[in-house]
């Protein structure tokens, strides 16, 4: 950043506030996954080690650190911190909670009173699970990901979010859910049943890398700013919109590749060597 953008972040921190209800959430989700994990692990430590529960928290801090710390506020003012916020919410905090096993932490964690009249009856609903096994077979989880990616990334549903508030919660919720039903169906955190990954994880994480690099070089060789919040709005930081842009569309395209890239190289190499121990 250009060196008189200090007074720009100094505005952005004395304005800033932690909002109450997300802070308080992700406070309450931390000690309920806590207790549930402390209870777990004295019957299952070898399935519950202590990273488990250091990824989960990690990822409840990454939330927290995207979009209820001063980045939001930075998000705001530049297209490339906006870029930043949602590969965190989409490419690391998804992968994170699930790694941390959170389905039985969280339950154990709970009253039991809630649990026998609330989530149990709920859990048993033939319907909800049936909804559950749809939303997370691999085609539809891509297809609501990739989906979800593209859709608020059009230039009307871009500005639209970012000058409504509340749509800008309902767009981080869109692409915090449809992440998690996107990493599901590779980590299946237990008590999912663990089934050995198919040959089909090549097409799904490197197609979703050609969706992001398609947009990311979309916006990184568009010869003109193309969401026109950033040209209405004052830009403090001394940063033009399109250099901006270009930045932002870099960081999307480096760092979201390698976040499906290195996934898929890791699998492969498991499954190359999976075949290899077969045929010997």
């Amino acid at each position: 950043m250009p060196p008189d953008s200090s007074p720009a972040l100094q505005a952005i921190f004395e304005d800033w506030s932690p909002p109450i209800f997300l802070t308080t959430m992700v406070v309450l989700t931390a000690i309920v996954y806590i207790r549930g994990w402390l209870a777990i692990h004295k019957t299952r430590p070898e399935q519950f080690p202590p990273l488990r529960l250091v990824s989960f928290l990690l990822g409840l801090t990454t939330i927290w650190l995207a979009i209820a710390s001063p980045m939001d506020g930075l998000a705001d003012a530049l297209l490339s911190a906006h870029m930043v916020e949602h590969l965190l919410l989409m490419s690391f905090v998804p992968p994170l909670l699930l790694l941390g096993y959170p389905a039985v932490p969280l339950l154990r964690g709970v009253p039991r009173i809630l649990i026998t009249g609330v989530a149990g009856p709920l859990l048993r609903l033939r319907v909800l699970r049936k909804v559950g096994h749809f939303l997370t077979t691999p085609l539809v989880a891509w297809i609501l990901m990739n989906g979800f990616f593209l859709g608020w990334h059009v230039p009307a549903a871009y500005d639209f979010a970012l000058e409504h508030e509340g749509w800008h919660d309902f767009e981080h919720i869109c692409f915090l859910g449809s992440s998690i039903l996107f990493w599901w169906p590779l980590i299946r955190p237990w008590p999912t049943k663990s089934r050995s990954l198919g040959w089909y994880v090549l097409p799904y994480l490197v197609g979703a890398d050609l969706v992001n690099t398609a947009l990311s070089a979309f916006l990184a060789f568009c010869d003109r700013p193309v969401y026109s919040y950033y040209l209405k709005e004052p830009n403090a930081f001394q940063i033009s919109p399109l250099n901006d842009q270009v930045f932002g569309a870099v960081v999307m395209w480096v760092i979201g590749s390698m976040a499906f890239l290195i996934p898929a190289m890791v699998i492969t190499l498991r499954m190359v060597q999976g075949d290899s121990k077969l045929r010997r």
